[in-house]
């Protein structure tokens, strides 16, 4: 079975289907594919029980999104001062635990300096026949998705990741794509999946701007940090992997690591995905702005001036990333504003105050889109050219965490605990 996306398909074994398979799910742009969206619940609560099949609590921190396949869920946590780091394996019906595994423990984790950030935030990947976990330098394995047990690992992949890791792993053919953008190191890093074993490393080419007399940087920070999970998209007919780093973005050649393009902005610490139009790339690179960029094969070199469509340059999201439903842009800001945007023009279509504090990505359910804010409280509303509110969830719990969708159900990850919302 393959899901069609503008991003390069996700394959899966004949008659078998993995529903939510990375961190934004099958078509990687935040979307539930329409098999799982009958009957997911638009309205919770928890006090009542309304729409709650089951809790589960959940030890350690970890923003990492669970990944869904094979009737199970496989997410990350770590303990708050980073020296384990575990995977959780559970049952999607019952909500029980069936792995509770350590895959990794460091004796002096870099210390985080982010009050948003944990040492388990990168999503897993999920195959089939493959669990890729990652917890950025501290290390990356694959796993048995039945038995849990490590098939092989690497820790010898360096980066200071200052505030924390964020990137999650993509796959593409026999490929596990990596992404490092330290403040001393930047780099993508191909794995053979099959082995571990690198095949490609291409270190970013992005002019920061910061050296001094001596070539060597005036301070380190976030001027060169950035938490992006790249995509993989075809272009005229080739694969690219569109990667967005700190002051730079890049197309490249997934098979090679070869740089194709790229193009300068001013922004840093970019989180949020690529999301697709036809021959367009909209990109958010940190909260300052947002670009759409044309995606064809004359994009050759620094593209800045020459393949950029229109670019936003106030009111965007920081942390959470946008979706995009039948041309419009829809995202909300860490100060809890959500926008919609014309996806084509660049022109601001409706903005609403929904207050409250935000980091989770929405997921969009048929024509409908899920906002979870820090406090528990989750905004349903309709995609459209107004605002048009559907409905609230509520739990006693905040989340940071994107949700995701699986056979009719929703799955929170919460800062204590992991919900399944689906209807009693």
């Amino acid at each position: 079975m393959v899901w069609l996306t503008a991003a390069v398909a996700v394959a899966a074994a004949p008659g078998e289907r993995l529903p939510w398979p990375d961190k934004s799910g099958p078509t990687f742009d935040g979307h539930a594919a329409a098999e799982d969206c009958a009957g997911v619940p638009t309205t919770w609560d928890e006090a009542s029980g309304k729409n709650v099949a089951w809790k589960i609590p959940i030890e350690g921190a970890g923003l990492s999104t669970p990944v869904i396949g094979h009737g199970k869920l496989w997410f990350t946590s770590a303990t708050e001062d980073g020296k384990q780091q575990y995977v959780y394996c559970v049952e999607a019906a019952s909500g029980r635990v069936l792995h509770h595994k350590l895959v990794f423990e460091n004796p002096e984790p870099e210390p985080l300096g982010n009050p948003v950030n944990t040492y388990a935030s990168p999503s897993c990947y999920l195959e089939p026949d493959a669990v890729y976990v990652h917890f950025g330098a501290y290390g990356t394995a694959r796993l048995d998705p039945e038995t849990a047990s490590v098939v092989w690992q690497r820790r010898d992949l360096p980066c200071r990741h200052f505030r924390g890791p964020g990137s999650s792993p993509v796959v593409f053919q026999d490929l596990l794509i990596l992404t490092f953008d330290g403040i001393d190191l930047q780099y993508v890093e191909a794995l053979d999946k099959r082995t571990g074993k690198t095949v490609w490393h291409t270190p970013r080419s992005t002019d920061y701007k910061d050296l001094n007399a001596e070539g060597k940087p005036k301070a380190d920070g976030d001027l060169r940090k950035a938490y992006h999970t790249p995509v993989i998209t075809m272009v005229d007919g080739q694969p690219q992997l569109i990667s967005i780093g700190s002051k730079a973005g890049f197309g490249y050649e997934p098979l090679t690591g070869k740089e194709i393009w790229t193009f300068e902005h001013s922004d840093m610490n970019a989180s949020a995905r690529p999301l697709f139009l036809p021959h367009q790339v909209i990109v958010n690179t940190g909260g300052s702005e947002l670009y759409n960029i044309r995606l064809d094969s004359t994009a050759r070199g620094n593209v800045s001036k020459s393949h950029v469509n229109w670019m936003r340059k106030k009111n965007n999201a920081k942390l959470s990333s946008p979706v995009v439903v039948k041309g419009r842009i829809y995202y909300v800001t860490d100060k809890g504003v959500v926008f919609c945007v014309d996806a084509a023009k660049g022109e601001e279509l409706w903005a609403k105050r929904l207050g409250g504090q935000f980091v989770a990505s929405p997921v969009v359910i048929g024509d409908l889109i899920y906002f979870c804010d820090e406090v528990g409280t989750s905004y349903v509303i309709r995609a459209g050219t107004e605002y048009q509110e559907v409905a609230q969830g509520l739990l006693s719990d905040g989340m940071r965490a994107s949700p995701a969708v699986a056979n009719g159900a929703l799955y929170m990850r919460t800062f204590n605990s992991l919900y399944k919302i689906a209807a009693k």
